[in-house]
Order: structure tokens, then sequence, then C-alpha cells
């Protein structure tokens, strides 16, 4: 290997993971060397992060590492940990599947119009963003010690170093970033009673945010931001040849959309709920959440964990698209009885098998990315050539076959691991060891990485006719 190593933290809403890359002109690669579960604890009906337990798999990781040139942080989106005036955490992070938000963005739209929020942040209505959940923690006694908050991220690199910051691709997605002035909105939280000095200094992706603290590691290095919300990340190793592509970040959630250098603030992008969220090189990231895995991953759970292999091969021998349900309604955001709610939204008979219920689940995906993709398309004026599909989706063979039908364009999927590889190329190029732009990056990931590639099969009318059943 040549060139220079680097650790990437890289923070899932189901496990970590410590990856160690090793970057140069001609060279991009990764090896895991830590993996660790991340495990929700239910507490007197409150869903918390374990992030204790989070920051004892990232220590492990970091050691296990050995020397390296710098460390980036990534993780999910919105949520975050509240410290008192000493520094210290003040409870665990509640997790943005538990149940406070509810009724919450109808009340907060009597306060601020949905459309005027939309204009000032550009941000997708989702009950569980940031500033949902913080006036659903107004009153709470956690947040009225608190003194300041980091973003999940940036907790774990305050532990780190010392250094409170908050990077911008995650800052903007807690709905709580002013689009005009790229600064925290100050005058939108004092109208929600939300405190402005709770937040942090702005940070971007390549700054340092500091050394790590002596006798952390056994080894110095620095940490720096990196695009740290795992989907700005995951879009910098998405290996486009072009900027007319569509991408699909595809795991737990799919987060479908196009890459822009400007915001979409239309009224028709508020009703269709697309996001502008921020990107790295001051990209924005124009993109909906669609549902993604996670209702099948939790009917595995829910049937003990089987072989996904032979799942997934007998899902592909069942007739497709017969049975269809909305993957984004919100009754499958909470965990729970997945197969229930899937079976009877779909319509499918109370003794659909683990197969059926599993080829209905993808049939949906894939007919929800097809929707995504196309009114990203038109709502942005960005045309599409591609869809590339990256993220543990990308391991899908028959998710990506579907995906490429429901579309009717070329999916190339993989990079399995371009979040990883967009946080490590983050650090390379401030490092110095690869250079050049978005474009140079992506040209690196599709000369190092494998990519497939997956034809559309020309069945545009009968996902039309499922699209329509859908009815959305």
């Amino acid at each position: 290997m040549t060139g220079g190593a680097f650790a990437a933290v890289d923070l899932g809403a189901s496990s970590g993971r410590v990856m160690v890359g090793r970057a140069g002109p001609d060279t991009l690669e990764l090896s895991a060397v830590h993996r660790f579960p991340n495990e929700p604890v239910a507490v007197g009906g409150t869903l918390y992060w374990d992030v204790l337990a989070l920051y004892r798999g990232v220590l492990a990781g970091l050691r296990a590492a050995g020397a390296v040139t710098s460390i980036g942080i990534d993780s999910w989106a919105v949520d975050y940990g509240l410290l008192d005036g000493t520094g210290a955490l003040l409870g665990n992070p509640v997790h943005y599947r538990d149940a406070r938000t509810d009724g919450i963005p109808q009340g907060v739209a009597g306060i601020v119009p949905d459309d005027r929020l939309y204009a000032r942040t550009g941000l997708q209505k989702l009950p569980f963003n940031t500033l949902y959940q913080l006036v659903a923690a107004a009153g709470t006694p956690q947040l009225a010690a608190a003194e300041r908050l980091l973003l999940m991220p940036d907790l774990i690199a305050y532990w780190l170093t010392g250094v409170a910051g908050a990077e911008r691709t995650n800052a903007s997605t807690t709905q709580l970033l002013d689009l005009r002035t790229g600064d925290w909105a100050r005058s939108l939280m004092a109208e929600l009673g939300i405190r402005p000095s709770l937040f942090p200094e702005l940070c971007a992706p390549g700054d340092r945010i500091g050394p790590v603290r002596p006798g952390v590691l056994p080894h110095p290095a620095d940490v720096l931001a990196v695009g740290s919300h795992d989907t700005a990340s995951a879009v910098v190793g998405v290996p486009a040849g072009g900027p007319h592509f569509a991408y699909i970040s595809c795991g737990t959630w799919s987060l479908v959309g196009v890459e822009l250098d400007a915001p979409v603030l239309t009224e028709a992008s508020r009703l269709a709920n697309f996001t502008n969220e921020g990107g790295v090189d001051g990209t924005v990231r124009y993109l909906r959440n669609v549902m993604g895995l996670w209702p099948l991953q939790e009917c595995m759970r829910a049937w003990g964990d089987p072989d996904i292999t032979g799942l997934l091969r007998s899902a592909a021998a069942e007739p497709g698209r017969t049975a269809v349900a909305d993957l984004d309604d919100p009754g499958f955001l909470p965990p729970g009885d997945m197969p229930a709610r899937v079976v009877a939204a779909a319509g499918l008979p109370a003794d659909a098998t683990p197969a059926r219920i599993t080829r209905c689940i993808l049939d949906s995906l894939a007919l929800a990315h097809r929707r995504a993709v196309r009114r990203a398309q038109e709502l942005s004026g960005r045309h599409v050539d591609a869809v590339h599909i990256v993220g543990g989706g990308a391991r899908n063979d028959l998710l990506c076959r579907l995906t490429a039908d429901a579309c009717g364009l070329p999916v190339l999927a993989g990079p399995v691991e371009a979040t990883a590889l967009g946080n490590v190329l983050v650090q390379a190029r401030a490092a110095g060891v690869v250079g050049g732009d978005l474009a140079a990056m992506r040209a690196l990931v599709r000369q190092t990485q494998r990519i497939v590639r997956y034809q559309p099969g020309g069945n545009a009318a009968a996902w039309l006719a499922a699209e329509r059943r859908v009815g959305v």
C-alpha cells in the first residue's frame, strides 16, 4: 500500500465500525478493524441511544487501528447530546424513533408556518428533525440545565479532543441552519423558545477540529471534520463520471436525490417533501428520505434473523408487483410487529410467507426509489442518465435489479463502503495525499472500487400500474 493511513469512524443506526483507509494518487483501500453493535435502550417509555457503549466501541476501534494521520467521524443525523457547564453529558441522547415528537410539527406550524420554515431552512418535514425534538424537550430539567448541544459525531469528536463544534453537513439536517446566511437560524430559534447559545461554532469538511487529548489513544492523531452526516460522506464516494446522476444511499434509510450547486426552495419542492442538505465542497444534497430497508430489517428480526441469501433467492422467485405498499407511510417508522403491518398495508393474505413479504417490501422500495428519482429530476431541472446505489443496499442484487427496472435507468451498484471511502477521501485531501475536487475524488473511486451495472428490463407499463395501485 502507498499513501497515508486514515481512520474513518462510521456510526450507523444498528452498528458502528472503525475502518482504516489508505489513499494516494492511485490508491484507495479500506480495511475494517473493529465493528460493534448500536443497540437502543428503552427506559421509562423513552427510547435512548447507548452513546457511552458507542464511544467505547470507537475507542476500541481506534486503538486497534494503530498509528494514523487523522481521524474522521460520521453518523446519522438529527440526534444530539446535551452537556452542562462542565462539559458533562446530561443523559443518553434520545433516539429519533422515540414518540416524543408526535404532534409537535403541527404545533410548530402554528408558530412558524411550514412555507416560511422551508424558505428559511430548505428542510424536508420529518417529525424527528432536531427542531421538533428540541420543541418536544422544552421545559425538561435536562434541557434547562444544558449549556451546549452537540450532534452525535460532534459529541464523539468532543470526547476525543475537548473541542466543541458543529460540522456543517450534519448541522444542515437540524432544520435550524439558515440557508441564506449559512449560519445558525438564531431568530427562528428564538421564535420557538430554543436558546441559540446551545449551538457551537460551525466548521466545514476538511477543517481540523483538534488533536486527540493525551492519554486517550496510544498514538497521537488529529481529528478532522469530514462530511459528518453519513450521507454527505457517502455522496463523496459515489463513483459518478459527470453531473447527470442520481444517488441512493441505501441502508436502514434510502436517501434518494441529486447533487446541486444551489438549493431548490419552490413551493412544489416543499409540497413534495424534498430536502436541501449540505454536501462537501458547498454542494447541496437535494433528496428525499425513503423508508429504505428498515421494514425488511424489522421483519427479519421478527422471523428470527433467517439467512438473507436464501430469503432473497426465494423472494426473487415470487411473482413481482402483485402486492405493494407505500413504505413512506409513517406507520412503518416505529419498531414492532413489522410483518403484520406490511401484510395489512399491502393486502397480503394473513399467512403470507417471509419470501412473499420480502418480495412485497423490495417491490415497494423500488417503487419508492422510482418516485423519488423522477421527482428529483422534475423539481430540480437536473436530468439523470444513471442511478448509483451505494451502501449496504448495493449488495442486494434483487433490489438493484428491481430499482433499475422501476426507474427505467441503468443502476450502478457500489461501493458498499461509500460512506467510509468518502470520509477517508476528505481526510486524505486535507493531508495533501490526494488532490482535486469532487470529480477527481470520484474518479479515484471508479478506478479502485468494484461497481456492478444493472440494465432496466423494459417493464415500464407494469411499474406504472403498480405505482397507481399504491396511489401516491
